[in-house]
């Protein structure tokens, strides 16, 4: 699940522009809801889009290739008796995490000062040959050096990729080419599930990371032959960020309340997505790993492309009746996951599935409308500096904190782990209940000067 930077993609196609009085059938808005011609999208945009498509793919395969293969690569490293195992087993998902948030704005710097397709190729090569190294570690702190640089190699990666898009297509289809590349993530993490558990069944957990690393050379490869859009599409593009924009943003009621929630959620969804197949295998014996990274797998893919398309949908459509229909719609999917996470504790299988399958839908529900409300509440001139700004907090209080803790809460009770899992679920619904009350606002406010919004 997700990263976050999966997140705001998907979102970008289901928002509506601020303004109240709707566009003309046929044209294109800006951010001021001036109309303005249609336009097409550059030559070849589709292919370029279907290179990123598949290497955002195969991004999202690696990062759950891991999660599929913790409990044989647990046995090579610990002892079964090791009171830590699973804090340090936790760690490795947090090594690619603080990685990825250090770098990325570094390489966002240098992604608007050399050719992005090569930096993007660079970066899919460097993280491809990282994933075999993983494979050939003989001791566990090679392994998590080897996470780090994978982390060093999606950083360059994800600043620059979106960029690409933005620049390819004009405004009036960006986001729907966006959800396009986002969609990547339901389906990558779940076919890292499902083929990081099928290659470790037959061949060898070691196998798994050695199977990544080809199909990431040649899609790496293929980056040096493709050139930077010849024209950007650049909308609503101020001055730069100051330290006096980060203070408006801390002030934005619905900007704070949307991010902390966002934060208590992919805790939540980072410690699912890591130690469900541990827990079934180990647990409630619900079969081999392979059968259980299978079945898991599937259900991340279905549930989540169908929540994600139609939570959005919701939000758009409760948007007409309620001006805080994202918050609302974000709180109502996220809470009604809680008692399926806690029913899939007791319940037997296969019912103990169909819990599973229906808090996952429930959780990918906010996935558009919590971004568009970040969207709707930054002025356009700081929006790029509010969504760097979430996505570190998100991930710093989410899912680089939430492996190693509920590994650790897990030693001794993995029931006790996923209570914190739904406790952090209800944490996230209250607050964006919370927010309901400032959207409109704040969304009003965003309109305004940036460095004025209250």
């Amino acid at each position: 699940m997700p990263d976050s930077i999966l997140r705001e993609g998907v979102a970008l196609h289901l928002i509506r522009p601020t303004g109240i009085i709707p566009p003309m059938h046929g044209a294109v808005t800006n951010e001021n809801q001036k109309t303005v011609g249609p336009e097409q999208p550059v030559a070849g945009a589709w292919i370029a889009l279907s290179l990123l498509l598949a290497i955002n793919m195969f991004n999202y395969i690696d990062r759950y290739v891991l999660a599929a293969v913790e409990p044989a690569v647990q046995k090579d490293f610990f002892k079964p008796d090791n009171p830590n195992a699973e804090f340090w087993m936790g760690l490795l998902a947090t090594a690619f995490m603080v990685s990825y948030l250090v770098l990325a704005p570094i390489f966002g710097w240098l992604a608007d000062r050399m050719s992005r397709w090569l930096l993007v190729g660079i970066s899919v090569i460097l993280w491809s040959l990282a994933s075999g190294a993983s494979g050939m570690a003989s001791f566990f702190v090679m392994l998590l050096i080897t996470r780090l640089f994978v982390g060093v190699g999606e950083a360059g990666y994800g600043p620059a990729a979106p960029t690409i898009i933005a620049d390819l297509y004009p405004v009036s289809r960006r986001g729907s080419a966006l959800s396009w590349f986002y969609a990547a993530i339901p389906v990558g993490s779940a076919l890292g599930y499902v083929l990081g558990g099928f290659i470790a069944h037959r061949w060898g957990w070691r196998a798994a990371f050695y199977a990544v690393v080809p199909p990431g050379i040649l899609l790496g490869g293929l980056c040096f032959f493709v050139k930077d859009p010849s024209r950007a599409q650049k909308e609503a593009r101020g001055r730069k960020a100051t330290i006096r924009d980060y203070a408006v943003l801390f002030k934005t009621p619905s900007y704070v309340l949307d991010t902390l929630g966002m934060a208590a959620m992919t805790f939540a969804i980072g410690g699912i997505s890591f130690w469900i197949p541990k827990y079934f295998v180990d647990q409630r014996h619900a079969g081999d790993l392979a059968t259980v990274n299978s079945t898991f797998g599937a259900i991340v893919v279905v549930g989540g492309l169908l929540a994600t398309l139609a939570g959005g949908w919701a939000g758009d459509r409760f948007r007409r009746w309620h001006s805080g229909a994202y918050f609302i719609v974000s709180a109502i999917g996220i809470l009604a996951a809680c008692p399926f996470v806690i029913a899939m504790l007791y319940a037997p299988f296969p019912w103990a599935w169909v819990m599973v399958a229906i808090a996952v839908f429930c959780l990918f529900f906010n996935t558009g409308p919590s971004n568009a409300i970040l969207a709707n509440v930054t002025h356009p001139s700081i929006r790029a500096t509010g969504f760097a700004v979430n996505i570190c907090a998100i991930h710093i209080l989410g899912d680089a904190a939430s492996p190693p803790l509920l590994g650790k809460i897990g030693h001794h009770s993995w029931n006790a782990a996923f209570l914190v899992v739904a406790a952090a679920m209800a944490v996230a619904g209250a607050l964006w209940l919370w927010g309901a009350r400032y959207l409109e606002r704040d969304t009003a406010m965003a309109s305004s000067s940036p460095t004025n919004p209250l």
